[in-house]
């Protein structure tokens, strides 16, 4: 997942690995009937990211709340990570060659077989 830096306020451990798994969609749908969500828009990330982060450090519960003490720059990160990983970019994938490392992208959208090379 990257580094990132989380202080437990009880504990003060500082917590710089994590699991992000792919969203599905109900992950991007749920939170929108949250009354949080709906009170205030930008907490929508909040609880996207509860949803989707399995583990940060040795905390495997993350919830809403976890998300919240994160730093504004953290949060940032994992943000621009959760777009990337569910390739919402760009609109491609970038794939690599296990032999030549040769890398190409791959356009996401329907059922095309274009790619442009990267």
């Amino acid at each position: 997942m990257g580094k990132i830096h989380y202080q437990f306020p009880r504990c003060g451990s500082l917590q710089r690995e994590g699991t992000m798994r792919l969203a599905t969609a109900m992950d991007e749908i749920a939170p929108l009937n949250d009354v949080r969500v709906q009170n205030n828009p930008a907490y929508l990330i909040i609880i996207l990211l509860s949803r989707v982060i399995t583990r940060i450090g040795s905390v495997s519960h993350v919830n809403p709340k976890v998300i919240e003490g994160l730093y504004a720059a953290d949060l940032a990160y994992l943000q621009k990570l959760f777009n990337r990983i569910n390739q919402l970019d760009d609109g491609y994938l970038s794939a690599s060659c296990p032999l030549c490392h040769h890398t190409i992208k791959l356009e996401l959208v329907g059922f095309h077989s274009n790619h442009k090379s990267g």
